[in-house]
């Protein structure tokens, strides 16, 4: 199923909702579940689409409409993770410096008012709700699959909480459970969440199906988050689960039937959706799903006709903004002449004509290689240009879970073979055309390296230097690192972003993380 199409009548059942006060979560049901499927049996399709919907589209009526009182096109989930994901780590950077984009690609001057930091808090609390809403409908009434379809969102919410326990740290833990509740939920820490995150994906393992539609959740697909879950789980409460975290990789490896895409360029084109790689995509599409925050605004935030061909990567529109530094293509070579000679194809997706291998100027477009990794058109064919990508985001798939199952067995994780991690890798080199590794190669600093040079860009980088205490401090410097030229040392407290403003306001039981 290419395309999870958004069904009018799912509004009825889930309301509009602004997580300013994430505690006004009562359905706005006009209709009970029950005569909305004699009317449209459709309907609980429909819902479901809507849920999986949030995590790329701005709102239920094309790309200028919001779920949310936040901007349609600044504010979709998939474009806040790219925001705070990759613009305030090493590998990317952005030079619009709109209304608090700079403080995020300079890791510098963070506050509880940037609008950017709001747009990922206020989409958590959008969809965790509307979750919350239909899974107490579907305890009073009968539809086909109850159990996987209660436990597809049950997933969806949990993985809606794991991007505010990984970006905030805390927040409220609102389920179907307290719904209504008149007073201010209580602020919840991030070990609480977590602790909430993993009994629910523990709950739903056995009844996620099995094999799901093609961007619909399975079991793999929920092992997948649970062992992001615990490979970071030494940062968001303490106690390393590195033994969990490998338990739930190698289910998901030698259980779910994904394979590597023998071409890495196919995983990030417009028909991606056939890759036998990708255990979860966003779904984009140009004509039934058209969001300025899918990966629309990947492809053409890094393009420019000024210095590139729009159409050679399926797009009419360049909007010169995103640029990778260094830290990113110095991973394969030391200069572009360096990287067109390189044998690794990843090497070879950054534009280096007319631009700088140095980033002197983060705001000058031509400082910097812009990535060229995700693109609009097909794999290998020639395709017609439009608007908006219909690339879908691989947001999990194999080549990750290879490289957290290295992690892993080089942590010393019970179970993990060294020799099958090794093979992982030298599999992912192999596909890229990069030399074999040995043995000894395989040290957690390759490892982080090694993630650089295979996922950067899709939404893992902050996560990844935080977990290896690459992130703050000064022992890790990158472009433009604390708003300096060569990088300088950040703050532990940059660790977390800070709780929205206007959040705190609509709930008094919020604190504000330390240091903001």
């Amino acid at each position: 199923m290419k395309n999870l199409k958004l069904f009018s009548v799912c509004i009825l059942l889930l309301g509009a909702f602004s997580c300013t006060n994430e505690l006004d979560t009562k359905p706005k049901v006009e209709l009970s579940l029950d005569q909305l499927l004699a009317q449209d049996p459709n309907a609980i399709t429909g819902i479901i689409s809507k849920l999986y919907g949030s995590f790329a589209l701005s709102g239920p009526n094309g790309p200028g409409s919001s779920d949310i009182s936040d901007d349609a096109g600044e504010s979709p989930f998939l474009r806040g993770i790219i925001n705070l994901q990759e613009f305030t780590a090493d590998g990317m950077k952005n030079r619009w410096g709109d209304d608090g984009l700079d403080q995020l690609t300079t890791t510098s001057n963070w506050d509880q008012n940037n609008k950017f930091f709001r747009y990922l808090y206020n989409r958590v609390y959008y969809t965790v709700p509307q979750c919350n809403n239909l899974l107490a409908v579907l305890k009073t009434v009968n539809v086909s699959d109850k159990e996987a379809v209660t436990a597809e969102v049950r997933f969806l919410r949990c993985l809606a909480y794991y991007y505010q326990i990984d970006c905030f740290g805390k927040g409220v833990l609102a389920t179907e459970d307290n719904i209504g509740s008149s007073a201010p939920l209580p602020e919840s820490t991030r070990q609480q969440l977590f602790t909430f995150v993993e009994s629910e994906l523990l709950a739903i393992e056995s009844t996620l199906p099995v094999s799901n539609a093609y961007g619909r959740a399975n079991k793999a697909v929920g092992r997948m988050l649970l062992a992001k879950l615990y490979l970071n789980a030494e940062v968001y409460t303490g106690t390393p689960r590195y033994d969990d975290a490998l338990t739930y990789i190698k289910k998901v490896i030698d259980e779910g039937g994904y394979s590597l895409d023998p071409h890495f360029l196919h995983v990030f084109s417009g028909d991606n959706n056939t890759s036998s790689e990708i255990i979860y995509p966003l779904i984009a599409d140009p004509l039934v799903s058209q969001s300025y925050g899918n990966t629309t605004y990947i492809v053409n935030g890094s393009l420019n006709s000024a210095t590139m061909t729009l159409s050679d990567y399926g797009a009419t529109a360049g909007w010169g903004g995103h640029r990778a530094t260094k830290a990113w293509y110095g991973l394969f070579a030391n200069s572009a002449s360096g990287l067109a000679a390189s044998s690794d194809q990843r090497a070879q997706l950054f534009w280096t004509g007319g631009h700088t291998y140095e980033m002197t100027d983060y705001k000058e477009w031509t400082n910097g290689f812009p990535s060229i990794k995700f693109r609009n058109n097909d794999y290998g064919q020639a395709s017609t240009p439009t608007a908006f990508s219909g690339t879908d985001f691989p947001l999990f798939r194999l080549a990750d879970a290879y490289l957290i199952y290295a992690e892993c067995a080089v942590r010393g994780a019970a179970g993990g073979s060294t020799s099958q991690a090794l093979d992982y890798v030298n599999q992912i080199r192999s596909r890229a055309g990069a030399s074999a590794v040995t043995a000894g190669d395989l040290t957690l600093d390759f490892i982080l390296d090694e993630r650089g040079r295979e996922l950067m860009f899709e939404g893992h980088r902050r996560t990844d230097l935080i977990r290896f205490g690459k992130f703050t401090g000064g022992s890790y410097l990158w472009p433009w690192k604390g708003n300096v030229l060569n990088g300088t040392s950040i703050p532990d407290t940059y660790k977390l972003f800070p709780i929205p403003q206007r959040a705190m306001e609509g709930n008094p039981n919020l604190t504000q993380n330390p240091g903001y």
